[in-house]
């Protein structure tokens, strides 16, 4: 215990971070557990136990990202990919995962490989289908973008070396998941549903964080990027939305990825130091925070026009939430190496 604890890059990090590890543990496979049971109260208990621990398990994995748990990359990079076997992030390799995610922190713009807008618009039956179900608030965007990370080295979307693993990952993941099935076909069938409830909150996060650019050339790294280190824009574009600023324990729920102007001013930050930074940074009235019910009937209304959205607008978040026209943004998670 004492060497894991010199390997942290804080003092205090041991406790916390073994506590949300416990805890995605025990959600995870206690939600498989649940959600087997019979009758429906205890299954349903299981898809929000199961659901909620994948969440965490992702913003855990954006942490081992930016090196914010250890001192060392290679541990970081240790835990990160063994958390993305249970976020599904782990089609694609953890190394892709990070660059994507530290371009979108150097380049102050949304990199990205896959146009997953321009695809939609090239197959309009597709894109009648993705809008339909995500009228009924199924996040078929991000599904999408998910059955692409399952098959980028055969599709062109990554390094075709990566195909004998990707093969073996799919090989795996779909063998335990049929193993499961012979147990409980219903457990099985109600971790899609976990699956969906945790792309749906990590999208919900994503979607009004930035107004940046989204530029598809992420495998390009000569591409010309016009607001590539400017502190200014970055801090003009970049908005919290934490669930309660009366209440901030309840912004454990995404382990405070809503602090996330705080995160920007100190990416190797953790994310329990990230309340005391926002407030010594920001106060309580900062102008760069969003409502949290403002964002929810925001991203209600305009679900739709975020299938093509790239901005919310020329106008501030906070102000077009208030006047009812930001648009959410989709497409755009860190789980996604692409």
């Amino acid at each position: 215990m004492k060497s894991i604890q010199q390997s942290l890059r804080h003092s205090d990090a041991l406790v916390p971070n073994l506590l949300v590890l416990a805890y995605i543990l025990l959600g995870y496979v206690g939600g498989w557990l649940l959600m087997a049971q019979p009758g429906w109260l205890l299954p349903a208990l299981g898809v929000l136990a199961c659901g909620h621990a994948m969440v965490i398990a992702a913003y855990l994995v954006h942490d081992c990202a930016h090196n914010a748990l250890f001192k060392k990359v290679e541990h970081n990079t240790r835990l990160g990919r063994a958390l993305n076997w249970f976020t599904g992030g782990c089609y694609g390799t953890y190394e892709d995962l990070r660059y994507k995610h530290m371009r979108h922190h150097v380049d102050n713009a949304d990199t990205i490989a896959f146009d997953y807008r321009a695809w939609l618009k090239a197959h309009p039956r597709t894109e009648k289908l993705v809008f339909a179900l995500e009228w009924a608030y199924v996040p078929a965007v991000d599904y999408m973008m998910h059955a692409v990370l399952m098959l980028a080295p055969f599709i062109g979307y990554a390094d075709k070396a990566q195909r004998p693993r990707a093969a073996l990952v799919l090989a795996v993941r779909f063998g335990v998941l049929a193993l499961l099935a012979l147990w409980s076909i219903k457990a099985v069938l109600l971790y899609a549903l976990a699956y969906t409830l945790m792309l749906t909150v990590l999208r919900f996060f994503d979607a009004f964080q930035h107004n940046y650019e989204i530029i598809a050339i992420l495998n390009n790294p000569d591409a010309p990027l016009p607001h590539k280190g400017d502190r200014d824009y970055e801090n003009d574009n970049t908005y919290s939305n934490p669930i309660s600023r009366r209440w901030p324990a309840l912004n454990l729920l995404v382990l405070n990825f809503c602090y996330h102007n705080a995160h920007h001013v100190k990416p190797t930050l953790p994310w329990y130091k990230l309340p005391a930074l926002h407030r010594e940074l920001y106060g309580d009235e900062y102008q760069r925070t969003l409502a949290f019910s403002d964002q929810l009937r925001s991203y209600h209304r305009h679900r739709l026009a975020g299938i093509h959205a790239e901005t919310y607008g020329q106008v501030p978040a906070p102000q077009a939430m208030r006047e009812g026209r930001a648009v959410p943004v989709y497409g755009l998670s860190f789980l996604t190496a692409f």
